[in-house]
């Protein structure tokens, strides 16, 4: 018999949501309120198991008496609140900044996001070609994963899970200030030579590809990657007595790359080198 632990009761608080009473408990954000009522709000730098950054604002919504528009992933819902996500103001905004993204960051394995550019009317080409890009070649300097900021939207996600939140290695970071700006591990050092211990954690977080599998960076590449035809099967690990959950990705019976579940009470997500990328054994058949 399994028995799910009920966790700290929380009060719930009442606020309005585009015009319809809601309840949501005490602490939730507008974005998990919205989510709950079934209202598809879009946002890129919002991670389950992160603190919100409020980088992208691709989840702003309008709130009564409040000057601009406020971040749905990180402000807390309140009692009495009247909150409208789909109003002109809002959809305009969300358009401009998907815009902006798409103009000069490639989106192309971003889920979500030609949906959105669609729904919004987004018109990213009306930039130009001169828009401003990286054109920078990925970074396929070792054999796990794939560095590719031609896709980096500047989200911070990867840094916040290499950093305190998580890892606690400390070995990526912003490189740059302003147009600049870019992520990089420490001191733009190469990645052989930084802290980084290979754990993956930061590719788990990474919303648009940025950082990838290399087993997925080369299918990719050669026309053969397929989610469709991917199977997700979730196993425990097996090299240490941690109980770390495995949820492995499989296409034509062979492992492509590897994740954890981010509600499992013990890895939240995050797995350790031999975890994320010590597969290899199960399917050598010489």
């Amino acid at each position: 018999m399994t028995v799910t632990p009920l966790g700290v009761p929380r009060r719930l608080l009442e606020f309005t949501l585009d015009g319809e009473p809601v309840r949501a408990p005490e602490g939730s954000t507008i974005l998990d309120a919205c989510r709950a009522a079934g209202k598809d709000v879009p946002t890129l730098c919002e991670g389950d198991t992160l603190r919100p950054k409020n980088a992208c604002r691709v989840c702003v919504v309008e709130v009564e008496g409040a000057r601009t528009l406020v971040p749905a992933c990180s402000r807390e819902a309140e009692p009495g609140m009247e909150v409208r996500t789909d109003t002109e103001r809002a959809r305009h905004s969300r358009k401009i900044v998907l815009e902006l993204l798409a103009s000069s960051v490639d989106l192309s394995t971003t889920p979500k996001v030609a949906a959105w550019l669609k729904e919004y009317e987004a018109k990213p080409d009306r930039f130009g070609p001169d828009a401003a890009r990286l054109n920078e070649e990925p970074k396929v300097d070792n054999d796990l994963y794939v560095r590719d900021y031609d896709k980096c939207i500047l989200c911070y996600k990867c840094v916040d899970a290499c950093g305190d939140q998580w890892q606690n290695s400390f070995a990526i970071s912003v490189a740059g200030r302003g147009f600049d700006a870019r992520i990089a591990v420490e001191h733009d050092a190469p990645l052989t030579d930084s802290a980084c211990v290979y754990c993956g954690n930061c590719i788990e977080v990474c919303p648009t590809g940025a950082l990838s599998f290399k087993s997925e960076f080369d299918m990719r590449a050669a026309g053969t990657w397929e989610e469709s035809r991917q199977t997700e099967t979730t196993t425990v690990c097996a090299y240490c007595g941690v109980g770390c959950n495995l949820t492995l990705h499989v296409q034509d019976n062979e492992i492509v790359k590897v994740t954890s579940p981010h509600d499992n009470p013990v890895t939240h997500g995050n797995l350790c080198i031999k975890g994320r990328f010590g597969y290899q054994h199960v399917q050598n058949r010489g």
